[in-house]
């Protein structure tokens, strides 16, 4: 018998939203990442449960208990409550009847056998009673102890009820596979099988997707089997994955926190175009992908634009750093350019005077910041 013992198991909030559902006769499971992460020794964000209570009698349930419940995903079995601040997705069993390979109708059900049936991967199918006590539906357990991330039942069958799955597999693999495994061999090839079904999904999904993925400690392998499927290139066309294993050696050489749009940036492809950023992550990968030196870069945009650049540009190059380049990299954040308009004011002006200060920087930084401000005016 498997029992986890956790933290946040034994809250006041978690045990509160538990006796809610057992004391009116339901069932009460944690299940999903948080009894998976919790498996692994790994950090534990999200509280999910499952139930055999209808979503309209969790929320009748709260309303009696004075818990805020938000129908966030009634009309699929998904009702919020909201204790002391916490949220708990509470989502009715269910099973699928139909999907289109982005969404499915449901219909729901009192067995966790069904509910565990329509998950992804055996790892995300085990569930956790209020005491901690692990069920193991689909024998997902030694799957996760194994660090094998395998779909449920048919892989191809999971891949085409929500083709997100094929993204969601890589990204599995990137944060909790084992590699020197490699990849699941059915899930792979089933990958690679309905690679075209990724047409079907938004840009926003395919986006979260993939940072996520990127953000991963050593998400090398995983981009590298992804490649192998022809599923990066669907995603991200022209995109390659060698330099990325390159770069997760340079961060973790110098002990730099991994970093999801310098890794865009050193596998290319275009992801400004291909993928929706926010105007912030659009305008760091610029910095970082502008082609001007990481010195420069870092004297415009920042330290930490430079030293990304500096990275990106070692590893596409396949180039060691220099001990002394990140050093001038900070220098370089911190210089000021020291002359103004009006110190070439009235020799020169207008048009000319806005060339003569670009001609002027452009010696400043050529000359490592050094030249000062009599040198650029003599």
């Amino acid at each position: 018998m498997t029992r986890i013992s956790a933290s946040w198991l034994h809250d006041e909030a978690a045990q509160k939203v538990c006796a809610l559902l057992t004391d009116a006769g339901h069932q009460a499971w944690f299940v999903g990442g948080c009894v998976r992460n919790e498996l692994l020794g790994a950090p534990v964000a999200d509280l999910d449960l499952s139930t055999d209570a209808l979503p309209q009698t969790v929320m009748t349930l709260a309303k009696k208990a004075r818990i805020k419940a938000i129908p966030t995903g009634i009309d699929h079995g998904t009702v919020t409550l909201v204790v002391n601040d916490t949220p708990f997705e509470i989502t009715t069993f269910r099973r699928d009847v139909a999907t289109d390979g982005r969404r499915a109708a449901v219909a729901f059900s009192d067995n966790i056998k069904d509910d565990a049936r329509r998950r992804d991967f055996t790892m995300n199918a085990l569930y956790a009673a209020p005491d901690g006590q692990i069920t193991d539906p689909l024998d997902g357990l030694p799957d996760l102890i194994a660090r094998r991330v395998r779909f449920i039942e048919d892989a191809d069958q999971r891949i085409k009820e929500d083709y997100l799955r094929i993204l969601r597999f890589f990204r599995f693999y990137a944060w909790y596979g084992d590699v020197s495994e490699g990849p699941d061999r059915d899930g792979l090839a089933a990958c690679a099988a309905n690679i075209e079904g990724l047409q079907s999904l938004s840009v926003e999904r395919i986006t979260a997707e993939m940072l996520k993925l990127l953000g991963a400690p050593d998400p090398a392998p995983a981009l590298a089997a992804m490649a192998s499927t022809g599923a990066l290139a669907q995603v991200l066309p022209g995109a390659e994955s060698g330099a990325l294993a390159v770069l997760v050696h340079l961060e973790q050489s110098f002990g730099i926190a991994p970093d999801c749009l310098r890794r865009l940036a050193v596998i290319g492809g275009q992801p400004a175009q291909a993928l929706r950023l926010s105007n912030a992550q659009s305008r760091a990968l610029g910095h970082i992908i502008a082609g001007l030196s990481p010195v420069e870069t870092a004297y415009r945009h920042g330290e930490a634009a430079g030293r990304d650049a500096l990275l990106v540009q070692s590893a596409s190059l396949g180039q060691p750093i220099a001990g002394t380049a990140l050093a001038a990299i900070t220098h370089a954040a911190n210089q000021v350019f020291p002359l103004k308009a009006a110190d070439l004011m009235p020799v020169v002006s207008g048009p000319a005077l806005g060339k003569a200060l670009q001609d002027a920087e452009a010696r400043w930084i050529a000359s490592g910041f050094t030249l000062t401000k009599a040198d650029l005016l003599g």
